[in-house]
């Protein structure tokens, strides 16, 4: 038998686990499992083709079986991913939002921010969220149009909000939030997506600003999110 030396055993260690069985009503359990497998394997190739039942299965440590009281095909493993990373943007954002206080002007670039800073902190998970590398096909799959419709929208409302508290506050003028807020997010998805796309690319130190501010209506950004937003793009 061909011995395997540390960085082997290493990846094979990564890719089976040990598992010890759940007891009796865990099996929501099994369920995050399945999806968190789903996540690193997605963070590791940036594939949607290398979610198969039987890669999560292996991945997780059980049997191909196993995941089908769960999820019946890959792509509704696909769906509760991207699904509980939306879930994960919409805490982030609502977090962020929420430690600035009541400055409506202070929320809305810590909103812009946070969004910005999700996409680069987990750029394949984005991607899936948006289309990227999951493309869904209801015909050819377990989905139904009802699957993904509305996916990432309490995330966009986060984002209405904000500019809403802006107008109301007289920040910033607009008779039409929704339009304006879409567009701003239009601008932020541009940014955070090609920058997850074009890593090696040149950008602008100050890009973020240069995209937030005129979407926004605002003229300049306050000193202390200057610096969060440079101190993101230096890491």
């Amino acid at each position: 038998m061909k011995e395997t030396g540390p960085a082997a055993e290493t990846i094979l260690a990564k890719q089976i686990r040990v598992r010890t069985r759940n007891r009796r009503g865990e099996g929501g359990k099994l369920r995050d499992e399945i999806i968190d497998a789903a996540a690193e394997l997605l963070d590791e190739t940036g594939d949607q083709h290398a979610i198969t039942l039987r890669s999560v299965a292996r991945r997780v440590g059980i049997a191909t079986p196993s995941i089908y009281p769960h999820f019946p095909d890959p792509s509704a493993i696909m769906l509760a991913v991207v699904r509980q990373e939306f879930a994960a943007l919409e805490s982030a954002l609502g977090a962020a939002a929420e430690r600035v206080g009541d400055d409506p002007r202070g929320r809305l670039l810590a909103v812009c921010e946070t969004y910005l800073d999700f996409a680069e902190r987990h750029p394949r998970r984005y991607r899936t969220m948006f289309g990227g590398v999951w493309t869904p096909t209801p015909a050819d799959s377990s989905l139904t149009e009802s699957d993904l419709v509305g996916l990432g929208a309490p995330s966009l409302l986060i984002l209405v909000e904000a500019l809403e508290e802006c107008v109301a506050a007289g920040v910033v003028a607009g008779d039409d939030v929704y339009c304006d807020a879409t567009l701003l997010w239009v601008g932020l998805h541009g940014l955070a997506h090609q920058r997850v796309v074009s890593p090696a690319y040149p950008w602008p130190g100050n890009i973020h600003e240069r995209v937030i501010l005129p979407l926004a209506r605002l003229n300049t950004a306050r000193p202390g999110h200057t610096v969060v937003a440079t101190q993101r793009t230096a890491r």
